[in-house]
């Protein structure tokens, strides 16, 4: 913008004459950019909500749709401390015997004291230096699965730990009954550690089980003290030794083994904790806790989505609250603008009609009858039939209208003293409620789904015309851009007209200093 200096001759405030006078022009610049504000302010509020409808949409009322939701089942044992179960779907309600007759271990070597002919025996301590060493190689044998190493006289017992930690397993071919190479394992099978103070290597199974029983042999192994001393019993254990065992339970009077302590049975998923002298029970059962538990959370979604909805609805519009201008920020306090630009956003979505259809939309499915059974054993049901139902509508807050409550739920100040009729339908009619809340969510979700459609307004997954809000921000920078020059191009030429003006004055004020200059001279 150029320099302008005027009002030197007429001493007039001119600045100020043609901001006055295109002050219309500047008001049209000013409210554009407000309602552009004011929109993007109403798109943040917009979609804010819309995740809330989302989230609602994709969470419990996704999951209630399916039968799933209500089979939880659940097993208790009459000795807690000997298994801990987890219980699948597709388990059977019943009533089991079963012992706990062995824990899987891991098979452990304590090894041989290895002897030095030097003063004292470290890791750093050659292996050629201790006695009856030889070198060679050495066979790890892991269950099913074979390492080799090689120790030669340079190696020390350091080097020698650290190649069987890094040791690499070749796979057994079942069809050549040789090791193959390019079968590796890539971690090691076995923990081991060489104690300096008692001169000993200590060596431990990763895994619990016998497919994890391990030994070592070849030429080095005596000196170092891997060796297995002194006779075998019938389960491998020998002196220094302990043969690693598979995990053993009889349940029903059959025996099933493991090899991690863990059993899968007949969709029951068994972890033995400890040995049982006696059997005890296992009592698998329909949890009609988790099944209330489902219903209950369903609600909460649905409560706090319709109390957002309320809340936005029903505030109040603020319509005597504007929005501001630059020059009227500059002239509050931060904390006096923030709060009156709270008030203009609390009030943006007040009576908003998306939000009227989609609350009115849920209210229907709620208040709407579902009929389980077919013929003669048909019977309709509502959210009333178990219990459930909004509060009385005069001693109730506005927003708090929409809000479901479960009687006898201990949570809910208003229904709680009431008898809990959805627990006993639970336990005496499960199927009938399953029924209910699988169609009562397919009915909502369905009609949340048709809200969310995509159109030629709105995206998909989306209740708001957010395209059509995008349309109309974008419309607003022309808008604020053609106003812009309507009024930089209403103040040139203004500035002009008193620049002429200032010019002639000049003319004028000049001639008369001449004339001034001449008749003072004639004097």
């Amino acid at each position: 913008m150029p320099i302008r200096i005027t009002g030197m001759n007429s001493g007039l405030d001119t600045e100020s004459i043609i901001t006055a006078l295109t002050q219309s022009k500047k008001d049209k610049v000013d409210t554009h950019t407000g309602d552009q504000k004011k929109l993007s302010w109403k798109q943040d509020k917009w979609k804010a909500l819309n995740k809330k409808v989302v989230n609602f949409y994709n969470g419990a009322l996704s999951t209630m749709r399916f039968s799933t939701a209500y089979t939880k089942k659940t097993t208790t044992a009459s000795n807690s401390n000997a298994v801990t179960v987890v219980t699948g779907d597709n388990a059977m309600n019943a009533t089991q015997t079963m012992s706990v007759d062995k824990l899987a271990k891991a098979a452990y070597l304590t090894g041989g004291k290895v002897e030095t002919t030097e003063s004292e025996l470290t890791k750093n301590t050659n292996v050629s230096a201790l006695s009856g060493f030889t070198a060679g190689d050495i066979d790890i044998t892991v269950g099913d699965k074979k390492a080799k190493i090689s120790v030669a006289d340079s190696d020390t017992i350091g080097s020698v730990l650290d190649k069987i930690k890094n040791a690499k397993f070749l796979e057994l071919d079942e069809e050549s009954g040789e090791y193959v190479e390019g079968k590796e394992a890539v971690s090691s099978k076995l923990d081991i550690n060489f104690d300096e103070k008692n001169g000993r290597f200590f060596v431990s199974a990763k895994e619990t089980g016998a497919a994890s029983n391990f030994e070592f042999s070849g030429n080095p192994v005596a000196a170092l003290g891997l060796s297995k001393e002194g006779e075998a019993d019938e389960d491998g254990n020998t002196k220094n030794y302990i043969a690693g065992s598979s995990a053993q339970i009889t349940l029903n009077g059959v025996e099933y083994t493991s090899d991690n302590n863990t059993f899968e049975i007949n969709g029951l998923t068994i972890t033995a904790n400890e040995v049982t002298t006696s059997a005890f029970t296992l009592t698998t059962k329909q949890d009609t806790s988790g099944i209330y538990d489902n219903v209950k959370k369903l609600i909460k979604e649905y409560n706090d989505l319709m109390k957002e909805f309320s809340t936005l609805y029903n505030a109040d519009a603020a319509k005597k609250y504007k929005m501001l201008t630059d020059d009227q920020k500059d002239a509050m306090t931060d904390t006096e603008v923030e709060e009156w630009e709270n008030k203009i956003k609390e009030g943006l979505l007040s009576k908003d009609e998306t939000i009227g259809t989609v609350r009115n939309a849920l209210q229907t499915i709620v208040a709407s009858s579902i009929t389980i059974g077919e013929g003669d054993n048909a019977k309709s049901y509502s959210l009333a039939s178990f219990g459930i139902a909004t509060g009385s509508y005069f001693s109730t807050e506005e927003n708090e209208r929409d809000v479901l409550h479960i009687d006898g739920d201990p949570d809910d100040d208003v229904s709680s003293g009431n008898t809990d009729i959805l627990k006993a339908m639970i336990a005496s009619d499960p199927d009938a409620v399953m029924n209910f809340f699988t169609e009562f969510s397919k009915n909502m979700y369905g009609k949340i789904s048709d809200l969310m459609k995509g159109t030629e307004y709105s995206s998909a997954f989306t209740i708001y015309e957010d395209k059509l809000m995008a349309s109309q921000y974008s419309a607003y920078n022309t808008k604020i851009s053609d106003a812009q020059k309507a009024l930089e191009a209403a103040q040139d030429k203004l500035y002009k007209k008193f620049a002429t003006m200032e010019s002639a004055l000049s003319k004028i004020n000049s001639s008369s200093s001449s004339l001034s200059g001449f008749f003072g001279t004639g004097g």
